[in-house]
């Protein structure tokens, strides 16, 4: 190895350029750790390890995110890192924006050695996308894990139960009197808003409430969405619209808004995750809290259980979320 690529891995790692050196050569006296914090180093930096070492994976760790505008995602990068870190292992995040899309990542992750992966939010949940990258992750062994809702595919699944969320949301705008509820989804073939669809239905059916165009509506995850949506639902008469997302919810009360209505006092709206910020908005969201810090350690202890050799379980584990009260959702006025 050149003597600038020597400096640079030591400087990462913090020792010597002997030590480097040793390393790179199989040398002893050189502790495990620090031997593994120099191999990293070298995948981190880009640098090809020598022949008789590019066996081993690197202690990287994928974690393949769709944008990092919705704050569920940031929350989540940050409790995965920190989680991986502390197991020895470190991530490596990606954002499928800017035009690198999932495919690309992966085959930049498998050039790195990696040592695992973990999906959040991305095409696993949706149906009608391509998973060929999926698949040959399948065929290749190497440790995945999912979070929230997927197609079939043969990885641990760690997701938030959307059935028990959609059911304290629904209950709650009943409690206070709504009988005209609305829906607000991601697209048409993501499976965790099919699911929560379903449990809408089952919940609309306790009440007489007929499920329709009229008051669901699928669209992006963003708050041009909700804001297009929410402007249907509402001018249709929804007094209580139930949101996939806060970003989603937030769109729902410009939309109120610009009707020249007021939330909460003419819509309630409740949102979905719980995300950054959302007692600061105005009203203060209510909405379904993800218990995104358990979901997060639970990913990683499966995908470390995995990368060790450790035989987990492929059932999806179920997440029970958190209704949390705030001003944006109140008794319904009469007619």
């Amino acid at each position: 190895m050149a003597q600038r690529r020597l400096s640079e891995v030591a400087k990462k790692v913090g020792v010597s350029e002997a030590t480097v050196s040793r390393v790179l050569n199989g040398k002893p006296g050189v502790s495990e750790s620090t031997r593994q914090a120099v191999l990293t180093a070298l995948d981190v930096l880009g640098y090809e390890r020598p022949t008789q070492l590019r066996g081993e994976r690197a202690r990287l760790v994928g974690l393949v995110l769709p944008e990092l505008q919705n704050p569920i995602f940031p929350a989540l990068a940050d409790v995965v890192g920190s989680a991986l870190a502390q197991q020895g292992f470190t991530p490596v995040l990606c954002t499928c924006t800017g035009g690198v899309s999932e495919p690309d990542y992966v085959e930049l992750l498998l050039a790195q050695h990696v040592s695992g992966v973990v999906f959040a939010g991305g095409s696993h949940a949706e149906e009608d996308s391509d998973h060929e990258h999926h698949y040959e992750l399948v065929r290749r062994k190497l440790p995945v894990v999912l979070v929230n809702a997927s197609i079939d595919l043969e990885y641990p699944v760690v997701s938030c139960d959307d059935a028990v969320a959609v059911e304290q949301a629904f209950g709650h705008l009943v409690a206070l009197g709504h009988q005209r509820i609305g829906l607000v989804l991601g697209p048409r073939d993501h499976i965790p808003s099919r699911r929560k669809l379903a449990a809408f239905r089952q919940c609309a059916e306790r009440i007489d409430l007929t499920v329709d165009e009229r008051n669901v509506g699928h669209t992006l995850f963003s708050i041009e969405g909700g804001q297009a949506v929410g402007t249907r639902l509402v001018q249709n008469g929804v007094t209580g619209v139930i949101c996939a997302s806060d970003p989603l919810a937030l769109g729902v009360i410009r939309a109120v808004r610009r009707l020249g209505k007021k939330t909460p006092e003419d819509v309630s709206v409740i949102g979905y995750d719980d995300s950054a910020l959302m007692t600061c908005t105005d009203p203060p969201l209510t909405t379904v809290r993800q218990p995104i810090e358990a979901m997060g350690r639970a990913a990683v202890d499966l995908l470390t259980s995995l990368i060790a050799g450790t035989e987990v379980t492929m059932e999806e584990l179920l997440f029970e979320p958190e209704l949390v009260v705030r001003a944006s959702a109140a008794p319904a006025s009469r007619p």
